[in-house]
């Protein structure tokens, strides 16, 4: 470390004190020193007198940063004035002390500044370590849809805790992880064909049920809602981003169930309309898509929201908009004041699912997103520099009341199962319908009667099946290139808890 500081003889206590702790500490005595210092050595951590004669310790600092601009620097300082404050931290200090300082003070700066990563994963791998028996536990007692929304969040958690920490605790984490995501799958196995055939009230809050249960009271609330659908997008990215925007909004979070299959054309057609598959094929055949057609299965979205609002009887106005890119967010962006007369603006945003098939196709993007936690980090990046940030900003500021969820997750899938199937089966790897499948039955949720899952059936003998944890068909057709190619990738449509358990945030401005 570096100590800048005209009355530095006066520190050796403090000096040796540090170097007794096993600090290298380089002394100098004025600003043009400390500069030329910088020049010649990287140091981990400087230490900066604010009132040296000649360069003051804020010349001194703009300097540094200049050269080494991630280096910490801690100010030092007599005044407790509040504008050389603001000064200091303007120009990025990372901490600053009063004199008189003792030897602890300046040892907490260091371990702050410096060894902050290392504590806090050591701490995080102790914590994970003695969690470990307690997770394991619950997620083997789990017998409830609540029950595994929380052990999902609990799993989210110690992934974003462990991202720093040592490769081992990781692994123990993904491997934790698995377990569950199998047992996930035994669950919805079990229960799922009961859910479809049980009232509202007795089963998990489902696709087709958001409009009526938690946008519908909003709007009799007399509130001005935005209801925002960020299409693939999952619970621990719903997490990195809430600390972006949670200063501006009070939150309310939950998690709901995706149906299956776990696809946009069958969720996010669920959540507009308000039915099941089957139900919008049978009750409006010109807006439902089968899988063969080659059109868009999401192209009449804004039609089925009003298909849902007349059905209820309402007379609630809306808008509909759907963003691609970044030059389509800033257009909206310019228009948004036009949309205030609505009471209720319905938003999709497909950068998130972008991303995932970009991933797939792209080496490059996969480079970018090699695992969870750099594809977690991509969304924070995207959601910082995009227009969405303008526009969460806006809706606190006009106090709108915002829904914000997804029609699916996705999962990063690694083991490939093989599955043949006649021309006419569907390319989803996570999810495959057709007539005569062939499959190992292991890890494989069958539906063969899909009118009893609300789902439609080209014909008499088409069944739906798919794939649980982070499997993903196969055909055995180059089934090695195959394999390579979409290895590792992030996909959807089939169970796990990635895909199925889903964020549903209402956001309140803060002091509305």
């Amino acid at each position: 470390m570096l100590w800048a500081d005209d009355e530095i003889e006066l520190l050796n206590a403090h000096i040796i004190f540090l170097q007794g702790k096993g600090y290298e500490v380089t002394k100098v005595t004025n600003g043009p020193d400390a500069i030329e210092a910088c020049r010649c050595e990287a140091f981990d951590l400087i230490l900066l007198d604010e009132n040296m004669p000649g360069l003051t310790g804020l010349e001194t600092l703009t300097t540094i940063k200049e050269l080494h601009p991630a280096t910490p620097v801690v100010m030092v300082t007599k005044s407790e004035e509040e504008d050389i404050m603001e000064q200091a931290i303007g120009s990025k200090i990372a901490d600053y002390l009063i004199k008189p300082v003792n030897p602890h003070q300046i040892l907490l700066a260091l371990k702050k500044n410096i060894h902050s990563r290392e504590i806090v994963a050591e701490k995080a791998n102790s914590a994970y370590q003695q969690n470990f028996g307690r997770l394991s536990m619950q997620i083997s007692d789990a017998r409830s849809i609540e029950e595994w929304q929380d052990v999902y969040r609990k799993i989210v958690y110690w992934e974003l805790e462990l991202e720093n920490a040592d490769v081992q605790m990781r692994e123990m984490l993904k491997s934790q992880k698995e377990e569950a995501n199998s047992m996930f799958g035994r669950f919805v196995k079990k229960n799922y064909m009961e859910w479809m055939a049980s009232p509202r009230e007795e089963r998990p809050l489902m696709s087709n049920d958001l409009f009526r249960d938690r946008i519908f009271p909003l709007l009799d609330n007399g509130e001005k809602v935005f209801f925002i659908i960020i299409d693939n997008f999952r619970y621990d990215q719903w997490r990195v981003l809430a600390e972006e925007i949670g200063s501006d909004f009070a939150i309310e979070e939950e998690l709901y169930t995706s149906i299956l299959p776990t696809a946009t054309q069958y969720a996010r057609n669920a959540i507009f309309s308000g039915l099941m598959p089957r139900q919008i094929k049978d009750m409006f055949p010109d807006l439902w898509v089968d899988e063969e057609d080659e059109e868009g299965k999401n192209l009449n979205e804004e039609e089925l929201i009003a298909t849902q609002i007349a059905r209820y009887r309402r007379k609630d106005t809306f808008s509909y908009s759907k963003v691609l890119t970044s030059a389509a967010a800033d257009k909206y962006m310019d228009s948004i004041n036009s949309l205030a007369k609505n009471d209720v603006n319905v938003l999709v945003i497909n950068f998130i699912d972008m991303l995932s098939h970009a991933r797939t196709e792209s080496l490059m993007v996969r480079e970018l997103a090699a695992n969870e936690a750099a594809y977690r980090s991509i969304t924070l990046s995207w959601l910082r520099h995009s227009a969405i940030k303008r526009l969460f900003s806006y809706l606190a500021d006009n106090k709108y009341t915002v829904v914000i969820t997804t029609d699916h997750g996705s999962i990063q899938v690694d083991t490939p199962t093989k599955v043949v199937g006649d021309k006419n089966t569907n390319t989803n790897l996570r999810y495959k319908l057709g007539k005569a499948l062939n499959y190992s039955g292991k890890d494989v949720f069958e539906i063969k009667e899909p009118a009893k899952a609300f789902l439609p059936a080209p014909n008499l003998s088409t069944s739906y099946i798919f794939a649980t944890g982070s499997n993903f068909f196969a055909y055995p057709n180059n089934y090695n290139y195959y394999v390579q190619y979409y290895k590792d990738t992030f996909q959807h449509g089939g169970i796990s808890m990635e895909e199925m358990l889903i964020p549903l945030i209402k956001l309140r401005p803060r002091g509305a």
